[in-house]
């Protein structure tokens, strides 16, 4: 009776096996093609997100594509072909370059000021302090309410003459209810608002990644001679990088997007110096209705959107995406 060698594969028991080198190319061949009943399965069950998909996000942006090309009041048919003359208004509008630059402001306060107190607070609520589990609660809170609740309670607690806010800032000697009617202060209130509505998820997102580094990392660091400082710097800054590469990712493209709180606290003004872009698209089709150029503005809004995702993605994100992808093969 010959025995099977090793290079034939043998199995438990003496069965033969397929070898599970790797083929040609360098891609390992399993044996296994996909049965046809899974692959029905898989069409029943993707179908359902793929029509969605296709009738809420590809087909507005096709629509809006072909209507920005157009003189439209958004009732009948579009007629009057401008070709690209809605985007040279746009970029054209005094203020709609003014929607740029408030959201580039907007931006870099999100990324100098945001983000760096959520990570501090979520450092700070690491450590083992008293009741922490209560102040983590609190400080997320005002994410779970939506974008309109927190602008009316922000509208209601800083109405002139009237507000609880407004009050107390009288009393010190202040008067918080007036920079919403300031142009040179609203857009700054507007961030302070819509930071104390978006802070607790950056928090927890940094206090979920610190959980995950090893203690003994830290520990380390400081039996060689590091200082607190030097250990945060040299060791915790470094593993969180993943979560700030994608909370700023976040912040940008929330920030490019903002509707809600600015319509309901200020709705632009006053003299369009809280207006964003997404308030200027808003004014434009429903107040105005010039639908053609408020869907050139909504095309501009979701080019910058995708011209900065691909852009992040590829040189600051690819990284960890090619390192999910590495552990996922791996676990295969």
């Amino acid at each position: 009776m010959t025995t099977p060698s090793i290079l034939s594969g043998a199995g438990p028991g003496g069965r033969v096996t397929e070898p599970s080198g790797p083929g040609p190319g360098g891609v390992r061949r399993t044996g296994r093609r996909p049965r046809p009943g899974r692959r029905r399965a898989l069409a029943v069950f993707l179908a359902p997100s793929l029509l969605l998909f296709l009738l809420l996000v590809l087909a507005p942006i096709l629509v809006a594509s072909y209507a920005s090309l157009y003189k439209w009041n958004g009732f009948g048919l579009p007629e009057n072909f401008i070709g690209l003359d809605n985007y040279t208004r746009a970029f054209g509008d005094p203020v709609f370059r003014g929607d740029l630059w408030h959201g580039l402001i907007l931006i870099v306060l999100s990324l100098a000021v945001q983000l760096p107190v959520a990570m501090g607070l979520a450092m700070l609520l690491n450590q083992p302090l008293r009741g922490r589990a209560f102040y983590r609660v609190i400080f997320f809170a005002p994410y779970v309410l939506s974008e309109v609740t927190t602008a009316v309670l922000f509208k209601l607690v800083f109405s002139p003459n009237r507000g609880f806010g407004d009050a107390i800032s009288r009393f010190l000697g202040a008067d918080a209810g007036a920079v919403f009617a300031d142009p040179d202060t609203v857009l700054y209130a507007v961030f302070l608002v819509v930071s104390w509505k978006y802070f607790g998820l950056y928090m927890i997102l940094f206090l979920a990644a610190r959980q995950n580094i090893p203690k003994e990392l830290n520990e380390a660091a400081v039996t060689d001679g590091a200082s607190a400082w030097q250990a945060f710097r040299l060791v915790t800054l470094p593993l969180l990088g993943p979560t700030i590469r994608i909370s700023v990712f976040l912040s940008v493209i929330g920030t490019i997007q903002l509707f809600d709180m600015v319509w309901v606290l200020t709705g632009g003004g006053p003299i369009h110096a809280s207006e964003t872009m997404a308030v200027t698209m808003f004014q434009f089709g429903f107040r105005r209705f010039e639908v053609g150029y408020a869907s050139a503005i909504s095309i501009i809004m979701f080019l910058l959107s995708l011209v900065f995702a691909l852009i992040y993605q590829r040189i600051v994100l690819r990284r960890d995406t090619e390192g999910a992808l590495t552990v996922q093969g791996d676990q295969r």
